[in-house]
């Protein structure tokens, strides 16, 4: 469980197509109706190149192993991704990734950016949450690809809705590069305030989601997007059973929450029954943790985890 010590302080951090119509019937080629012959040397226009992820393919899990750093840059505290100049965390990032890669199983580097941020102020709108600028998701964005990594969008949404804030991203989420988060726990009802409590969330608002995410990689022919649920309560994705499967999504259930390394190892595995069909995450937290596990000891988690994300 987390301490009011740090919760506390988390919280002020937080804070068309053309149609061509022919009048009185077919008009007939010259030849009688033939086409004509192709011209010599004459070349085929190739298909365009379908869209692939960093470092090639269109299917992330389970090939792959995602390793992110969360974070946002407006304060250190929410996380390891905000800390000094987007490439730093880059390069930060990919010294830690490279030790989870493997030859069967090699690693997709990943930066956890949280694009809509919960906060302690109600705001204009009175839904206690702030959207990050275009310019900053762009220098994230801009960052990611030049170390091969994914971009993926967290969703702090406050008292809004996690479909609203998820559609407003996109012109983000059309890129083939870019994935989602939902972060629950700041995800609160009318008259409640983000980190005065622990935020919860329907499946039926999940699947909305994911359904959104599935029909927009499918109609602009993207490669697999990733869709991370972060949860560290039992209650906090409510009838979780009732979660759906996507062709065009990889969900990944991920175990969050610091303590020790027995404490998270045995949440990991109870979070994980009854999620065939989904994935598996697993959060570090470089502050909080008692004794920060190392990669092989993450690696030693039955299953072991398709994504693993550093705070």
């Amino acid at each position: 469980m987390r301490t009011d010590r740090v919760h506390k302080r988390r919280q002020a951090a937080a804070l068309g197509v053309l149609a061509v119509v022919v009048a009185g019937g077919a008009i007939a080629l010259a030849g009688g109706g033939d086409e004509p012959p192709a011209r010599a040397g004459a070349r085929a226009t190739p298909e365009p190149k379908r869209p692939e992820l960093p470092g090639g393919g269109r299917t992330i899990l389970p090939g792959k192993r995602v390793v992110a750093f969360y974070g946002n840059p407006a304060d250190d505290e929410l996380g390891v991704l905000g800390i000094g100049r987007p490439d730093a965390a880059a390069r930060k990032l990919l010294r830690q990734a490279k030790a989870y890669d493997r030859p069967k199983r090699p690693v997709l580097p990943a930066m956890e950016l949280i694009s809509t941020v919960a906060t302690f102020d109600a705001g204009p709108d009175g839904l206690y949450r702030r959207h990050e600028r275009n310019a900053t998701i762009r220098r994230y964005l801009r960052a990611a690809r030049r170390i091969g990594a994914l971009l993926v969008l967290d969703i702090q949404p406050g008292r809004a809705d996690f479909f609203e804030e998820t559609t407003r991203l996109e012109r983000w989420l059309r890129e083939p590069d870019v994935g989602l988060a939902l972060d629950p726990e700041w995800r609160v009802a009318d008259g409640q305030v983000p980190g005065q409590v622990i935020g919860s969330v329907t499946v039926r608002e999940v699947n909305a989601v994911s359904a959104w995410l599935d029909q927009l990689t499918a109609r602009h022919d993207l490669p697999q997007k990733l869709l991370v649920l972060h949860q560290f309560t039992f209650g906090m994705i409510q009838d979780r059973d009732g979660l759906q499967q996507r062709d065009n999504v990889a969900i990944v259930i991920n175990a969050d929450g610091f303590g020790s390394r027995e404490v998270k190892s045995a949440k990991y595995e109870a979070f994980q029954k009854g999620t065939r069909g989904l994935h598996e995450g697993f959060k570090l937290f470089y502050r909080e943790d008692l004794r920060l596990m190392r990669p092989r000891q993450v690696l030693r988690l039955r299953p072991s985890p398709d994504f693993v994300v550093y705070e």
